[in-house]
This record gives C-alpha cells, structure tokens and sequence, in this order.
C-alpha cells in the first residue's frame, strides 16, 4: 500500500550489511559450487588476485593455495599488508593501496571492495600479514571482527596469509569446492605470469610459454597449422585454425580471466580481419576469416572499467589516461606483428589461407538451404510444436534474463510434464521427436536438411555465434536409461562439432533427476544415486516403498516441480577431461564398428555382475 511508504522506510545500511544482503552485487551469483563461476570460486579468485598483483609489482614468486573441505588457505610472498592497516584493508570498504598508481600499476583489483566482500561473506575469516620480522592477526565471523592479536616478532619470511570459510547460511549446506575448477584457475594465473609457481594442495603449476600453453593444453583437436605466439608490452596474442566449427576465444585483462569478452576481444577479432584482408589483398568475410579460430588475447590497462564487481567483461576502451584507445593499441599490435609472422612463414599463410577458401566455399554452397531452412523454420515456428518458449531472453534488461533456460527433451511426455511445471517467465523446453542424427563427421550442411537441428538451432539463435543466444542455460534433460544416455551423447556430439563455444563458454548443462523415490506415509525422500537410495532406506526404516523412475515422463508435474526449481541439480559440462575430443567422438561416434565392438564386449557388465560385486 502506498500509504506504508514513509520516512521508516527508507534504510541505510552498513557496507558489511550490504554485502551480505546483495552478494550478487559483489560476487555475481551465489550457487553451490557446480559451475565455475559460481561465488565461492570468486572469493578464491578475489583473494588469488591481490597476491598477484604483489607478484606483477615485483614481489613473491610463489603463491601457495590449499583447500580442506570447505576452508580454503592463501599464502603469497609479497609485501605483506602494513601491519597497522591489516583490519582495514580486510573489512573496510574503499580501502586499499591500489588508488595510488605508484604503488599498484596495471592491477586487476582497484575499487577496494573484493578482500572485503571475502570477509562479509565468510563463516570465518583470518588474515595474518608478516613484515620486517614482524607479523600480526586478525580473525572474523561473518565479517564482524572478533579477535585482533598483537604485534609479535616473526622469522617467517614477508607476505600475507588469507584464510576462510564460505557462510552455508548464504551458499547452502550442500556448497562444495570442485577441485578441477580450481586447477583451472590455477593454470590461468600460470599461463598470464610467466615466472610465478602456484601450488594447489601440493600441485604445481607454472607456465614456459604463457599462451601459447594455454591453447596446447585447451585444443579439443588437430590444428591446421603450429600456434602463432606474439607478445609486446602489455600484450601478449596466440591463435591458430583447427578443424570444428565456431570459434573460441580466451581473453584476460590485468590478468582478470574477461569470460563475457569485452572490448578487448572485439578489437582483437577486427584486427584479426583486417590484418588477413591486407596481407592477401582480398576482401574476405570476416566469418570466413574467423570460422574456426581459436585464440587467446592478454592485455594490460591502467585502470580498467569491468562491467561489473566480477569483472568478467572490459567495459572501457583505453589503456590509460594518456594513452590509445584499446581498439587502436590492439589494431596496431596485430597487423604489425601477425603480418611480418606470415610474411616469415609461407607454410601457416598458405594453411590460413587454404581454410579462408574452404569456409568461403562451404558458405556458398549453404546458401541456397540456408535460405529454403529458414523459410521452412518460418513457416514451422508459426505452429512449431517443438518450442514451448519463456518470456525472459539472455541479453534483456531484466535481472531474471540470466536465469533462462532451454531444456531439451526427448519426447512429448517428458516435454508435457516439464511445461506443465516450469517457471514460465525463465523456462522453455525444446521436445525432440526421438534420438537425434549422428553427426559426427557431417558438415554443417545437415543442420539445414535435418529439420529438428535446424529449429533446435533456430531456438537458441547461434547460427552467426554466441552473440544471439537466447538462453543463458542450455540443459540437456534426458532420461537417465540406455536410449537416454545416447540422445545425451548425440546431443554433445552436435554441439561439440558444431557449436563447441557453447560448451568453452559454460552455457551447456546436464539435468540430474531422481533414479529412486523412497517413501513412508510420512515423508518422501528422491534419491540421484545407489547410495543416496540405501541412506533414505536407513532413514526410513522397514515401512518405506521405492519407485524406480525409468523416464522423465513417469514423473508427475506436481513431482518435476521439485527438480527444475530452487532444489534443481545442474551437472556443467565443460572439456576438462577431454585432452582431445575429436579423438573420444571418433572412437564412440564413429564408423570404427569393430574396434568399438570390441571395446563392449571387453568391458561390459551385466546388472547380475553389479548387483554381485556391490
């Protein structure tokens, strides 16, 4: 009522209430823990960061992290935070020696906020800084100071030691640190500071060869043609062609892994054009060009303006306030130095130039069905049945927009219980008619003779790349049977070959849904596995009954509510186990029938032998 709205209503708050009632302003989301980006990797990350910014300074080639559960450890050998400012630095808002420019240069971490947010948002916190031979402690719960200990004398050597806790109360109870998040993390700080070891519970990282590392160790395939590796001050470039569809980008500012881009990795993938346009003299699309790229770009800026807390994307366009604008600074590097590279090695011009022409033929020949699909999709999406859409889209300035989803489903009875149930306003389902084509090996031709992939396509809206795409999820919701795990597997396939930045840009997840329900007149309990069956069972001793769900269509809408809302398990799919991935879909989605054959009979197990052995 608006009679309810007087001077009692408005609030002030403190920056350790604020933070602890809009962590999302902070850290963006908050999440459990299973995507990469969820908030208790950025605590890591905010605190990783200030270490090395000492160690970008000059200060401390080592950084040591170490998880224990949920409790996570950071020791650098840097400075060490002056001891009479340590609580200020680690609690104060707007506090830190990064506005003085002399101190700081270049850094990542400049509005005096991320140690802080670290510190509302813990259970409890610890920070210890030695300096000089001397060292001092203060400890937090919940951000709010508890205990600050005496300067004593130390013979440790300088630095500063930061240990936490995340809060359950606004992660959950069921948090947990993935420990291949993580490492990847780590191997990022390691390709962008040549010369700094990182140690993960006892495992090393470092880094020879800075990108170019990272794109040997993220290749999903063979190249066309060896990594080009560039770098200047305050610039650091490394690219090749391969053999899938799409392109792949790895940028970072200040060392701030930029996942969303940003102005950066836009004037990087211009400059890439234009420099190949010059050098052959031809007017190629820049699609052309950039079909099958993948490159990582590094650049350092004076004061950066991030588009958000998390800094996952480069807002601003200069390198500092007396310098060229990021466009021009990046411009000028590639067709300088990429130029003279191809000049000096005819071999990679000539694969460049080989792989332009194949994109530029393929492109043509697609023409003529791409215009007939399109016309087809127009006239299906008028009574398509497949799409039961949602009304907020990635991209719409709506705080929900992120949250959209496309579930897809296999089957009308799994489509109709999930319609039945979803958040319209961030939900829509996609229903395939049963198992999708095979399209390993397959051009890009099929997506617009295959009816289904064309309108799946047409759905998330990422024929010319990510830029379209309607859905800030991708979930894959398949039945957890054999036909199941093949539609799963099919569905990878079409994406890896054909959309692997989907997959590179953490959009594509796996829907977990219960195997067993377990229940008594009292209380029902959905279990995801074997083990989570046997503990309900205990729990509800000899009256329960159990339900083995074979399909997503056996479960009742009433049911599905529960495992697309608030509880939803999400499991991320992302290529971190796939060293080389065109290798795995060769091998399972290939026409090597024998070898495959053999490979079955090797290692097949029969529900009999499982029982036995568990």
């Amino acid at each position: 009522m608006a009679s309810n709205y007087t001077e009692a209503s408005i609030k002030t708050l403190s920056s350790l209430e604020h933070i602890r009632l809009r962590p999302g302003m902070y850290i963006g989301r908050l999440g459990n823990g299973s995507h990469a980006e969820d908030g208790i990797y950025v605590l890591i990350k905010e605190t990783i960061d200030n270490s090395i910014d000492e160690f970008t300074m000059g200060y401390g080639k080592r950084i040591e992290i170490e998880l224990k559960e949920r409790s996570v450890r950071v020791r650098d050998y840097g400075r060490g935070i002056p001891l009479g400012k340590l609580i200020d630095c680690v609690s104060i808002i707007n506090t830190g020696a990064k506005y003085d420019s002399e101190t700081f240069q270049k850094s990542v971490g400049l509005n005096g906020v991320g140690q802080k947010a670290v510190n509302a948002l813990a259970l409890t916190y610890r920070a210890q800084a030695v300096r000089d031979g001397e060292t001092k402690v203060v400890e937090f719960a919940e951000g709010k100071l508890k205990k600050e200990h005496k300067v004593v004398k130390s013979d440790e050597r300088n630095g500063t030691i930061i240990e936490f806790t995340p809060d359950t109360a606004l992660f959950g109870a069921d948090f947990r640190f993935r420990p291949e998040f993580i490492e990847d993390m780590m191997w990022n700080y390691a390709f962008l500071n040549r010369g700094l070891t990182l140690t993960f519970n006892g495992k090393s990282f470092k880094s020879e060869h800075g990108l170019r590392d990272l794109l040997q160790k993220n290749l999903t395939g063979e190249t066309l043609y060896p990594i080009i590796h560039l770098e200047a001050e305050d610039i650091e470039i490394a690219l090749t062609h391969g053999a899938h569809y799409g392109e792949e980008y790895y940028s970072f500012v200040n060392g701030q892994h930029t996942t969303m881009g940003g102005t950066h990795q836009a004037a990087f993938r211009e400059a890439v054009v234009e420099t190949v346009r010059n050098f052959y003299k031809k007017d190629f699309e820049a699609a052309d060009v950039r079909q099958s790229i993948i490159a990582a770009i590094s650049v350092r800026v004076q004061e950066p303006v991030f588009e958000s807390q998390t800094k996952t994307k480069l807002g601003s366009n200069d390198m500092g306030p007396n310098g060229p604008s990021v466009r021009e600074f990046i411009g000028k590097f590639v067709q300088q130095h990429l130029d003279v590279y191809l000049h000096r090695n005819p071999d990679t011009a000539g694969a460049i130039l080989r792989k332009i022409q194949e994109s530029e033929h393929e492109r043509k020949e697609l023409a003529g069905i791409r215009n007939l699909a399109r016309e087809r999709a127009k006239k299906a999406s008028l009574h398509n049945r497949k799409l039961r859409d949602c009304r907020l889209h990635l991209g719409e300035r709506n705080p929900r927009a992120d949250e959209s989803a496309l579930f897809i489903v296999e089957g009308d009875s799994a489509a109709g219980s999930l319609t039945a149930c979803r958040d319209v306003q961030t939900q829509a389902v996609f229903a395939l008619k049963g198992k999708p084509l095979n399209t390993f090996g397959l051009s890009k031709k099929v997506i617009y003779e295959n009816e289904e992939f064309h309108l799946l396509q047409s759905a998330l809206n990422i024929e010319d790349g990510l830029d379209g795409l309607r859905y800030g999820k991708v979930v894959i919701a398949t039945d957890a049977d054999v036909d199941g795990m093949h539609i799963r597997l099919l569905l990878i396939s079409f994406f890896l070959q054909f959309f692997p930045e989907l997959i590179t840009a953490g959009r594509l997840y796996i829907l977990e849904t219960p195997l067993f329900r377990v229940r008594n007149k009292k209380r029902t309990i959905y279990c995801y596995s074997e083990e989570e069956k046997q503990a309900a069972v205990k729990e509800l001793g000899a009256t329960h009954e159990i339900t083995r769900f074979k399909g997503l269509g056996e479960i009742s809408a009433n049911e599905f509510k529960d495992f697309i809302g608030e509880n939803i398990r999400l499991e991320p799919l992302s290529l971190h186990h796939l060293h080389n991935s065109a290798e795995l879909l060769s091998f399972f989605m290939g026409k090597n029938t024998p070898q495959r054959q053999e490979f079955i009979i090797e290692n097949l197990r029969v529900e009999k032998d499982l029982v036995a052995v568990a």
